[in-house]
């Protein structure tokens, strides 16, 4: 008999991660991460003590093992909290719970970026997140605020969230235990945070985000592609941003993503020639 799916989400409170939580609760078991008393683990993941409280109750509860995590927790305030949420509180979760995953038989992460990262952010901030400072991360991102910057905060650290998702991805750390990591871009979609603004921010939104089919866009079809890319059946899919936008990435990209090709190291140039030739002497 199989076992039931064990699954986390945090930011489940509200809008897309409870969503999603709803989704996941008809196939498995869902303990919900969040801020408020509704969820299964209160948790401030801004602060160390928050996050280092989440794993531990995560693994205290059943076998450890854990088959998905969607990390939806984030915010998009001009704050240095934003930062500290998005990128460190995330990473530091899913860091925890990896060897619990590691037990599952099917195990896999999805991550919720934003099509904001079709924006160039702070190559500054961005830095410090990939080098896991914090310290150096927050400061600049209170430096942003002081210069007129700060609605590059959220972009910024969700741009950090893809980098570090394609880089890890494909490491033994997760990878080598079958663990598959990807995030999912949504576009502007009609969340309660969202809907509460948009009257304010429409002509900002609608400007710098086109969305061909649509803006806002529905809840529905983002938090049925995050199910997807957590569940068993996603086997082969890692170190993917899936930019689920309403078509802004090919509308403003264009085939920009299609020109940079894979490049090779020139002994494995060498050595597909010497093998395409002999293919070809058969």
């Amino acid at each position: 008999m199989s076992k039931t799916r064990v699954y986390v989400v945090t930011g489940a409170d509200s809008g897309l991660g409870k969503a999603v939580a709803d989704r996941l609760a008809i196939r498995g078991e869902v303990i919900t991460c969040g801020t408020s008393e509704s969820v299964d683990i209160r948790a401030d993941l801004t602060t160390s003590a928050g996050r280092a409280h989440l794993i531990e109750e995560v693994r205290s509860r059943g076998d450890g093992r854990l088959d998905g995590v969607v990390a939806a927790a984030g915010m998009g305030s001009v704050r240095a909290e934003t930062v500290a949420l998005n990128y460190f509180g995330t990473i530091a979760v899913l860091e925890g719970l990896r060897e619990s995953l590691a037990r599952s038989d099917a195990p896999s992460v999805i991550v919720v970026s934003s099509s904001s990262t079709l924006n160039r952010g702070s190559r500054a901030l961005v830095r410090a997140c990939l080098r896991g400072n914090e310290i150096r991360a927050l400061a600049t991102a209170r430096r942003l605020m002081r210069t007129g910057r700060g609605s590059q905060l959220y972009r910024s650290s969700k741009i950090a969230l893809n980098h570090w998702i394609r880089a890890a991805a494909v490491t033994p750390e997760w990878s080598g235990h079958g663990v598959v990591l990807n995030a999912v871009a949504p576009g502007i979609i009609a969340t309660d945070v969202v809907m509460r603004t948009w009257e304010r921010d429409r002509g900002l939104l609608e400007t710098a985000l086109p969305q061909p089919l649509g803006i806002p866009g529905p809840v529905a079809p983002v938090a049925d592609l995050l199910a997807f890319m957590v569940s068993p059946e996603n086997r082969f899919v890692t170190g993917q941003i899936v930019y689920c936008d309403g078509g802004t990435d090919a509308l403003m990209r264009k085939m920009r993503p299609q020109e940079q090709y894979l490049r090779y190291r020139l002994r494995d140039v060498v050595r597909m020639l010497r093998e395409s030739r002999r293919q070809a002497r058969r």
